[in-house]
Order: structure tokens, then C-alpha cells, then sequence
């Protein structure tokens, strides 16, 4: 009985030691990023280095945006988004192509967007006109070619 004890006390010790650890590294990690939180989740965290997601627009950004009836296109995305993660591969550089600016809106990390801006699924491309929505594409979408004639379409209004 007391090797169960002693056991299941190292194993415990071992368990709290690699959530510490683990913690630890994720806040090293989201230490100075574009969300300005400490406590990001997981996917948020593996996200911050890579290349396709470095536009990205904080909720009370882009309320001003809208606010100053500015134009916008916004990307709302999940890094847990296996649509997501296949779409804005392709969609960044087709933006960066047409020379059109995207903002990126991260829903892991501010959940309220999802009723406030009405998003039922990821990913979701939005386009803002005048501070309001004029027309919105959801769902994944891998076809460069379409999204070029979306981007280009949106822009030429």
C-alpha cells in the first residue's frame, strides 16, 4: 500500500510539473504578440510566427475602423479551423497579388465576434463598405482563381 502511495504521489508531481512547464513555455511564447494577451490558446500560439497570419485586426480596431465608415475586408478565422488552415494559405497571397488589404480577426481569441458580426462558420470573408457589410463569402475555399475574381470584384465596387 505505501509503494501505491509513493507512486501515485511521483506521479502526480510529474503530471504538475509538465502542466507548469507546459504553461510557462506558452507565456514565453505569447509574450509581446500582436493580441496583446498573455494568456493565449494553444493554436493562437502556434500561429503568431507564421507568415499568412501577421494581419491581424483587434476587436476594438476594427470597431473604429467600422465606426469611421472605413472600407475593410476581414478574415474571420480559428487557428483550430481545418477550413482555415487550408484557405488562408491560398488566400494571402492572392490578396498580396490583387493588392488588396485583409484584415485577419482571430475568433479563438475573441469569441463575442460571433454574434456581434453574425458568424456562423469558419472561415468567413467579409467586406465592409462605408463602416457596413456589403457582402459576405463563407466557408473554405482553396481556388485561387475564385478568389482573385472575389477579391477583385469586391474592390472595383
Amino acid at each position: 500500500m505505501k509503494k501505491l502511495l509513493i507512486f501515485g504521489a511521483i506521479i502526480l508531481i510529474l503530471f504538475g510539473g509538465l502542466a507548469f512547464v507546459t504553461s510557462y513555455q506558452n507565456k514565453q511564447q505569447a509574450e509581446g504578440n500582436v493580441y496583446g494577451k498573455s494568456d493565449l490558446k494553444p493554436a493562437t500560439i502556434d500561429q503568431l510566427d507564421d507568415p499568412n497570419y501577421q494581419n491581424i485586426i483587434l476587436p476594438d480596431e476594427l470597431e473604429s475602423k467600422l465606426d469611421n465608415k472605413e472600407d475593410a475586408i476581414v478574415y474571420f478565422f480559428s487557428p483550430e479551423c481545418s477550413h482555415c488552415k487550408a484557405t488562408t494559405p491560398v488566400l494571402m497571397p492572392v490578396a498580396d497579388d490583387v493588392g488588396v488589404e485583409i484584415d485577419q480577426f482571430n475568433l479563438l481569441e475573441y469569441e463575442d465576434a460571433w454574434n456581434q458580426y453574425g458568424i456562423t462558420g469558419t472561415p468567413t470573408l467579409v467586406h465592409f463598405q462605408d463602416g457596413k457589410e456589403v457582402a459576405r463569402a463563407e466557408g473554405g475555399n482553396t481556388d485561387e482563381e475564385a478568389l482573385r475574381t472575389l477579391l477583385n470584384e469586391w474592390t472595383a465596387e
